[in-house]
């Protein structure tokens, strides 16, 4: 009851008509992204619960939608095979990845904004451009799906993490690979750099985290 008491109620972001997979929120915090197994993302103001655009274009859930640093941007990875760019505030489209075999689990911006990098069921993590949606490079050397894969701070590297029970982490403008990150007995689902670069740590099915 106490508890209670000092909780304030919860915002309600009401207008997706299946399943909400993902939310996150703009870097200022102004903003909220959601991802959703009705086939869209909407952009919604995180003060006041009120939509402010919706992503429609996609052909099959979208799995994951989250913001460019300057929140200008928005890309989405979806069940149809693509990852799309879209402007934040208009909803519009603005490039279209299209190269992935499979699934796209996971997308998301480098820190500048300038490129995107995406993870598969395909087995594989693949660069792009973000403004133009032409693919730089293929990240290929996993056995397995890739579930999520993101840079490092200043953009010069990827890691990528795989139901292979490896995380590896990638050259980010040759696609070659740098390091293997092998010691996980299941699936690893996640892997993140440090804010420095100096560090990565790993989620797995494994009931462990590892930092490397």
């Amino acid at each position: 009851t106490i508890l209670k008491q000092h909780m304030p109620e919860a915002q309600k972001l009401k207008g997706h008509s299946a399943s909400v997979r993902t939310a996150s929120f703009s870097a200022d915090g102004s903003r909220i992204v959601t991802a959703s197994f009705d086939q869209t993302a909407r952009v919604w103001d995180a003060a006041s619960g009120q939509q402010l655009a919706e992503l429609n274009g996609h052909s099959d859930w979208v799995l994951n939608a989250s913001f460019s640093a300057d929140g200008s941007r928005i890309v989405t990875a979806s069940y149809d095979q693509t990852a799309r760019v879209w402007d934040a505030a208009s909803g519009q489209q603005l490039a279209e990845l299209n190269g992935h075999s499979a699934i796209v689990w996971n997308a998301s911006f480098s820190a500048d904004g300038s490129r995107i990098v995406t993870a598969s069921e395909d087995q594989t993590a693949r660069v792009w451009d973000a403004a133009s949606g032409q693919q730089l490079a293929e990240l290929n050397g996993h056995s397995a799906w890739v579930r999520n894969a993101s840079f490092s701070a200043d953009g010069s590297r990827i890691v990528t993490a795989s139901l292979d029970q490896t995380a590896r982490v990638w050259d980010a403008a040759s696609g070659q690979q740098l390091a293997e990150l092998n010691g996980h007995s299941d699936s690893v689902w996640n892997a993140s750099f440090s804010a420095d670069g100096s560090r990565i740590v790993t989620a797995s099915e494994d009931q462990t985290a590892r930092v490397w």
